[in-house]
């Protein structure tokens, strides 16, 4: 029988694992190879919620149901499986195969602690590491799994802060960058911020392997609202990362940052307009390291802005309603919004109406 053939640009909506299922395995996987493959956190318009695999076209090439609101998703390149962490404070991780060939699994949080929505894998794909809120006792810590035993849980070492974000694995393979929201919370209180007069938030590297701390940089005292959040590398290897800030709504804080080993915190200057722009939220960052430009995104200010890595200076910036979610496309950015759009590295957009995008979208293959 001749091999099913998918055009890659106009392959059908599935709704999930039983589209997988019907066609065949070679097709399948030729269609998620011929174009970079994204996946991302959404609410549906009914109220459910989920993950999607989206394609370079923006099209949903595949979902899973989640329990309750995702947040991002980290990618094992070795086992092609990803990971769909819960808002927090939420206490569920989902692992699922993007080609739907497996169930997807369901990782529990231990009792006293949940997780804080990231999450990434070693270069071998043998552990995952995520990002974890010790509530008691008011302090973050990396919560270590087996990604070859069941994702196990098999120990934890600390964050040396509190309230710790997005997590990174720097280019050695062995130091993980941990941004430190510096915020309190405990689950008997929701999402609600119990120490915003004295938050301390920071920035630091950590040996992954046994769990030390290897540099700690915190900003300034007078920027000690300054919740450091979200990061990503550029093609120097420097950590760019982005803020969101808890002091008055009429201050107007630089945003976004530099992180280089053995120095200290670089904010970035920006035209004012910009900065306003952002209305002090930060929702995410992503780097293209081919283009040499880094994406940051403000739902709370509807803006895209794209920055030059090299120099600083502001490339591109796109007023776009409820945009958050921004991952490496080509030359440019994908970018999600809550208004359900995707929009391509081209500039080309595409809506499901069906959906809310999430704050996060990660591209997941090829070459991821």
């Amino acid at each position: 029988m001749k091999e099913l053939l998918i055009d890659r640009r106009d392959f059908l909506r599935a709704a999930g694992i039983g589209f997988a299922a019907a066609v065949t395995p070679s097709a399948w996987a030729n269609t998620l190879a011929a174009d970079a493959v994204f996946a991302t956190a959404f609410l549906k318009r009914d109220g459910g919620f989920g993950a999607a695999v989206l394609s370079e076209a923006g099209k949903v090439l595949h979902t899973i149901d989640l329990p309750d609101r995702g947040h991002d998703v980290t990618f094992d390149p070795i086992s092609k499986r990803s990971v769909v962490f819960a808002r927090q404070p939420g206490t569920f991780a989902v692992v699922f195969d993007h080609a739907g060939r497996d169930a997807p699994r369901t990782i529990a949080s231990i009792a006293g602690r949940h997780f804080f929505g990231h999450g990434v894998f070693s270069p071998d794909g043998a552990l995952l590491y995520a990002t974890e809120n010790d509530f008691d006792n008011a302090v973050g810590v990396v919560g270590v799994y087996d990604a070859r035993a069941k994702f196990n849980r098999i120990g934890e070492f600390p964050t040396y802060g509190m309230g710790p974000h997005e997590l990174l694995l720097l280019g050695d393979g062995k130091t993980i960058a941990v941004a430190n929201g510096g915020i309190e919370t405990h689950p008997d209180y929701g999402r609600a911020e119990l120490n915003i007069a004295t938050m301390k938030p920071s920035y630091v590297l950590v040996d992954r392997v046994t769990g030390d701390l290897i540099e700690k940089h915190e900003l300034p005292a007078a920027l000690h609202q300054l919740s450091i959040r979200h990061m990503d590398t550029d093609q120097t290897g420097t950590v760019w990362f982005g803020c969101q800030y808890r002091g008055s709504g009429t201050d107007r804080p630089l945003l976004v940052g530099r992180a280089a080993r053995g120095k200290g915190l670089a904010l970035l200057d920006m035209p004012r307009d910009v900065l306003s722009g952002f209305r002090n939220y930060i929702g995410s960052v992503a780097a293209n390291p081919g283009a040499g430009t880094v994406a940051v995104s403000s739902p709370e200010g509807n803006s895209l802005v794209v920055i030059d890595a090299g120099s600083g200076r502001i490339v591109s910036s796109s007023a776009l309603v409820e945009v958050c979610g921004v991952a490496r496309d080509g030359a440019g950015f994908m970018a999600t919004t809550g208004a359900g759009e995707i929009i391509e590295g081209g500039g080309a957009t595409r809506t499901e109406p069906d959906y809310v995008w999430d704050n996060h979208i990660l591209r997941i293959g090829p070459e991821a």
